[in-house]
């Protein structure tokens, strides 16, 4: 799908949908749980559509409901499924899903798109061997892959600078049937998701001690995972989007965001810190929503070590905030993403004028007015929106390639930022 922005502006109010990594999560812990779990306002994307589809795979019953998804789990004891699992683009999923499988008594295998075939796996499934777990890939280690348990206890090491290795083994660690799992993190950033995935383990009842710096972790095994009754956060990834828009293309009323738990661990919710900082102006409101005012940026420095999921939409930003010059620093775990993100939106915002100066960790923005052209999307969710964002404070249209891939994490992104007021056109329908 090619998508046609015309320069305008924005304003209105949005609720953006919920948390792709709280549904995943909530997915994985429904699954390995004893008895039924709701799932409410559950992110309907192609990603979770993807981690549910395996996990009924892997035993849980679904039944599916306009506001919510009720799953009944396994209690831990995984069936083996005769198919491969496609998990499509997800590679949240994957990672969950992988570590779980272990625990089932045949060999389960995985496969999905060729982005997600490209993406690293090596140190969970380096952390898996070292517990005996049988372990076939595609050279270095990449997806189709398998694995076969049992899992046993014992200790392990695992490098995670992306944090879903590490919470890939949080989650399975419970349903190991003796012993006790040692978990030793040998490197470790994106600590917020970190901690979504412990609070979800709190939510299960499991029993674990975890180190201050996450770095060390016991979980007793044969633990009975306890079934849960939970909403699903709004999404403060899918909501940077928004923001960014009200920032660069507002309208004097503003964009006003909904449903926003500053109190929810996910990490990204810093990025609305991080704009006020460079002069955005924000308005908290007391019912969760916050308000979002036109304004310009001031140069400065970012550090996206904690938050590299928000490197395009900051990218994006930057880059038309003419007068500013804008650091993106401590990013190099954006390369590790769907795409090298930091690469990709260097090139495909250069075709718009952009002037930028490509690092290895770092994007450094000099801000300008921006020109319609055609770009990429990468099939990058993420680029996609960002890309989006930027046309919009462009002098003239711009034609995004793969626009579809939206709807990995934000399926009506295009009626949401119509209703706005972008001038949001399908290609053939214009």
């Amino acid at each position: 799908m090619i998508l046609q922005i015309d320069p305008s502006k924005v304003a209105g109010t949005v609720a953006v949908p919920g948390s792709k990594s709280h549904t995943i999560r909530a997915i994985a812990g429904a699954l390995l749980a004893d008895g039924k779990s709701i799932v409410r306002s559950p992110l309907l994307s192609d990603d979770t559509a993807s981690t549910l589809n395996a996990a009924i795979a892997l035993g849980a019953r679904v039944e599916k409901f306009a506001d919510r998804w009720e799953i009944t789990g396994c209690a831990g004891k995984l069936q083996t499924p005769a198919q491969v699992l496609d998990m499509g683009n997800s590679g949240t999923g994957l990672r969950m899903l992988t570590a779980a499988a272990a625990l089932a008594d045949g060999e389960v295998a995985f496969t999905g798109d060729a982005s997600l075939c490209n993406r690293g796996m090596k140190p969970l499934l380096e952390a898996l061997r070292i517990l005996n777990v049988q372990v076939k890939a595609a050279p270095g280690d990449h997806a189709p892959l398998s694995v076969q348990g049992p899992l046993n206890g014992g200790k392990t090491f695992v490098e995670a600078l992306c944090s879903q290795y590490l919470s890939a083994l949080l989650f399975a660690a419970p349903c190991i049937k003796s012993g006790s799992l040692e978990i030793v993190v040998t490197e470790l950033s994106e600590e917020p998701y970190v901690e979504i995935t412990l609070n979800w383990l709190r939510k299960l009842g499991a029993k674990f001690t975890a180190s201050a710096d996450l770095k060390h972790f016991v979980i007793p095994a044969a633990q009975t995972l306890q079934s849960f009754d939970s909403v699903i956060p709004a999404d403060f990834s899918t909501a940077a989007f928004p923001l960014g828009a009200g920032i660069i293309a507002g309208q004097t009323g503003g964009v006003v965001i909904k449903n926003l738990d500053f109190t929810d661990a996910q990490g990204d919710k810093a990025v609305f810190g991080m704009l006020e900082k460079l002069g955005a102006h924000l308005q908290y409101n007391s019912d969760n929503s916050v308000t979002v005012y036109p304004g310009k940026l001031t140069s400065g420095t970012l550090d996206l070590g904690q938050t590299p999921d928000a490197l395009p939409l900051l990218a994006a930003v930057a880059a038309v905030s003419a007068g500013s010059t804008i650091t993106l620093g401590n990013a190099a775990q954006a390369r590790n993403k769907e795409t090298d993100r930091i690469a990709c939106m260097t090139r495909e915002l250069r075709k718009m004028g952009a002037i930028i100066e490509e690092k290895p960790d770092a994007m450094i923005i000099t801000g300008t007015q921006l020109h319609g052209a055609t770009v990429d999307s990468c099939k990058d969710h993420r680029l996609a929106m960002a890309l989006a964002v930027a046309a919009l404070a462009a002098d003239s249209p711009t034609r995004i390639l793969d626009a579809e891939s939206c709807a990995v994490t934000y399926p009506d992104f295009i009626r949401d930022f119509r209703q706005l007021g972008a001038a949001f056109c399908i290609q053939d329908q214009c």
